[in-house]
């Protein structure tokens, strides 16, 4: 269900008298709101949230899907951001000053552990890896920031999951296609909530194998000002070098940095 009493009903009108300069602002009031919503948005929902006149939403909106900002999901009834604007708010959370602030204290992580790590939030059903710092070894995973990977076979993608509302968490999975990559991929949803059950108690997450055979990680939460768990932070190596009983080790720093990270988000 979107909240949509929670984001801030723009007056348009009074922002400026020139019809240019309001067409601008009306763009990106339209982009604000498909952004806070975080799930796609019906016409009638960014009616009311933006104020605007049908036909004019409606005409922005054709103008912003053809540039690539705009997305309209399958059916064709519910918009999202499109692939574009993601680029683009990809390029701001890892440029800004406190990005880089949050590389610091990856960089610092991959020099304690000797193992590449990553940050990451979930994002339409995918986990979508914000940062990431590779361990200087020849044998690993290149995973570069901007990836995109299905969340059910992932440490931080099951770990996102997990702490989603019961409601939003399964239509999430009943989304997924739930593709098996390995035979330890978990592909049933009955055992995959088990599994959510298990990291909620838990507080971390672990990928035994289930994406790539010989690769494994564990994560552990990241929470905003407000103890919200916005993001995940994982160590993951070739099997063979970090068996995953030693990779679970490092749980005890990873919750430093996780800590340290989520100072940045106050």
């Amino acid at each position: 269900m979107l909240e949509l009493d929670n984001i801030e009903q723009p007056d348009i009108t009074k922002r400026d008298s020139s019809s240019e300069n309001s067409s601008m602002l009306k763009g990106v009031v339209i982009l604000e709101a498909l952004a806070a919503l975080q799930q796609p948005a019906t016409l009638a929902q960014l009616m009311q949230i933006t104020g605007m006149p049908k036909a004019s939403l409606h005409r922005t909106l054709a103008i912003f899907e053809e540039a690539g900002l705009v997305a309209r999901e399958p059916g064709g009834r519910t918009y999202a951001p499109g692939e574009r604007l993601s680029h683009l708010a990809m390029s701001t959370m890892t440029h800004d000053s406190v990005s880089a602030i949050r590389h610091t204290i990856l960089r610092g992580l991959v020099a304690d552990l000797g193992e590449t790590c990553n940050l990451a939030v979930l994002r339409r059903g995918e986990l979508f890896y914000l940062d990431r710092v590779e361990a200087d070894w020849a044998l690993r995973l290149h995973l570069p920031p901007g990836t995109v990977l299905p969340p059910h076979c992932s440490a931080s993608g099951k770990l996102l999951l997990a702490y989603k509302p019961v409601d939003e968490r399964t239509k999430i999975l009943e989304s997924l296609p739930l593709q098996q990559f390995t035979h330890r991929t978990i592909t049933d949803r009955h055992l995959l909530e088990s599994e959510m059950e298990r990291i909620v108690s838990t507080g971390y997450a672990v990928d035994n194998e289930e994406y790539v055979l010989g690769v494994s990680c564990v994560a552990v939460p990241v929470k905003d000002s407000l103890g919200e768990v916005v993001a995940a932070i994982a160590v993951h190596a070739a099997t063979a070098r970090l068996p995953l009983n030693q990779a679970m080790e490092h749980i005890p720093k990873l919750k430093e940095a996780s800590e340290r990270i989520s100072q940045t988000l106050s």
